[in-house]
């Protein structure tokens, strides 16, 4: 299904260079076509893309704007192969709860903001489990936005393994907004 106004383009050199594969909705595998990416350029909406085939793999969320190589959108290699439009809610409500342990318990912390730091906010090193209640979301494995990405919709994360992740390790989490 197209996404109106969306449209997220892969190149295969760095600023923007050889040849590209362009999107306007969710592709599970376009690693045949573009078999290494080095610079993309997203003109609409926002997107996350995946490092393997069917949204596997390392992710990474970008929105609006220019990635003339893989390291400006954090990426650990040129290897990109599938990629899911992220369907923003209107409103631009964000709201998220977060708990120090997992299936929702311990201390509960809520946040309607961008935090590039978990320890200094909230005094802990791991989020166990949390709620999205508006908006879309990404947590980042090191402080100041760096690290791993996953990206959380609206709904119950009761543990790491629902957002993506192996261990509770979240230093930072900012909103996605377009």
């Amino acid at each position: 299904m197209s996404k109106t106004g969306s449209r997220i383009t892969f190149y295969e050199g760095k600023n923007f260079q050889g040849r590209r594969y362009e999107s306007d909705r969710d592709c599970l595998d376009f690693h045949t076509d573009l078999s290494r990416c080095n610079s993309i350029r997203v003109e609409g909406g926002a997107w996350v893309v995946y490092e393997r085939p069917n949204f596997a793999g390392n992710m990474y969320v970008l929105t609006h704007g220019e990635y003339p190589e893989y390291q400006r959108w954090m990426g650990l290699n040129d290897r990109v192969s599938s990629c899911k439009f992220i369907q923003l809610p209107g409103g631009g409500k964000y709201h998220i709860q977060l708990f120090e342990k997992g299936d929702f318990s311990g201390q509960m912390h809520e946040y309607t903001d961008d935090c590039p730091s978990v320890m200094e906010q909230f005094h802990f090193r791991e989020i166990h489990s949390c709620k999205v209640v508006d908006g879309a979301w990404v947590f980042y494995e090191h402080p100041n936005f760096r690290g791993r990405q996953y990206y959380l919709e609206r709904g119950e994360y009761s543990k790491p393994m629902e957002w993506g992740a192996a261990s509770p390790v979240v230093q930072s989490f900012r909103r996605i907004a377009e």
